[in-house]
C-alpha cells in the first residue's frame, strides 16, 4: 500500500526557539518548528490511523497527536520541511502493512543446543550445593 501525501490542511505549525547553545541569535529567533498533526482528525483512510496510532512512538501523545520539533537547521523553513519529511516517514512506515508471521518448528539442532544449554546450567547450579561430608 502506498502511503498518501499529507495534507497541508491537517498540520499545525507554530515556530518556538530552538534548544541548546547557538549564540546571541538563538536567544531572539525563533527558528525551531512545532509540527501537531491530530491523526484521528487527519484525511488519512481509517486503517492507517490505526496503525499510526498503534506505532509505540513517543512523539504519538496520550490523545493521538503527533508533536515533531525539528530544530537541527537554522532557518525556519528549512525546520519546517524537516518536520514535515519526519512525518511523512512515520506515515510511510505505517503503511506499509505488517508481514503475517509463519509459525516454524524449532530444529533438531536448535532443539539440542537448548537442552544441552540447561543441562550445563543444571550442573552450574549443582556445583553450589552445600559439601556434605
Amino acid at each position: 500500500m502506498k502511503a498518501p501525501r499529507l495534507a497541508e490542511s491537517d498540520v499545525e505549525w507554530s515556530a518556538i526557539r530552538a534548544q541548546g547553545a547557538g549564540g546571541q541569535n538563538v536567544n531572539k529567533v525563533s527558528n525551531a518548528a512545532q509540527l501537531r498533526f491530530d491523526v484521528s482528525a487527519s484525511s488519512l483512510p481509517d486503517a492507517l490511523k490505526l496503525r499510526l496510532l498503534a506505532q509505540h512512538d513517543q512523539r504519538i501523545s496520550g490523545d493521538g497527536v503527533v508533536v515533531i520539533k525539528a530544530q537541527d537547521h537554522r532557518s525556519l523553513a528549512r525546520n519546517r520541511h524537516d518536520a514535515l519529511a519526519r512525518l511523512q516517514a512515520m506515515v510511510d512506515q505505517a503503511a506499509q502493512p505488517p508481514r503475517p508471521r509463519i509459525a516454524t518448528r524449532p530444529t533438531a539442532g536448535s532443539r539440542r543446543r537448548r537442552l544441552e544449554g540447561k543441562v550445563q546450567r543444571g550442573q552450574t547450579k549443582a556445583l553450589r550445593a552445600k559439601v556434605s561430608g
